[in-house]
């Protein structure tokens, strides 16, 4: 049985700093995954990618703020936030599958979510 389950959601002032860890059982963290979220009223959003070769996709809106990384030796999935905005603030998802992108319709397995709040 697969399941991921996401830690590190928090509240913090514009321009801080948060880091999300997905911890994966019952699959290989050798597929993709990916971070997605979704704040209220709208839609689930792809946030970042990181592919079976290593290969990472970000959203427009984080790049050069957001860094995701995998560690498959501890079948671990995070996502590390910097000069974080009010408008980062969502419901954040980690999700796996063997083929995928910032679609967050191609994605099977979904862990149950954690909160991010950046006040202003």
């Amino acid at each position: 049985q697969v399941r991921l389950v996401e830690s590190g959601g928090g509240s913090v002032q514009a321009g801080g700093s948060l880091r999300l860890s997905c911890a994966a059982s019952g699959i290989s963290t050798n597929v993709f995954m990916g971070w997605f979220r979704q704040a209220p009223g709208k839609e689930r959003e792809g946030v970042a990618v990181v592919g079976r070769d290593g290969g990472t996709v970000y959203a427009d809106s984080v790049k050069g703020r957001f860094t995701i990384s995998k560690d498959n030796a501890k079948n671990t999935l995070l996502l590390e936030m910097n000069s974080l905005k009010p408008e980062d603030t969502a419901m954040y998802y980690c999700a796996a599958d063997w083929g995928g992108s910032l679609n967050p319709r191609l994605y099977s397995f979904w862990g149950q979510g954690t909160q991010v709040t950046v006040s202003s």
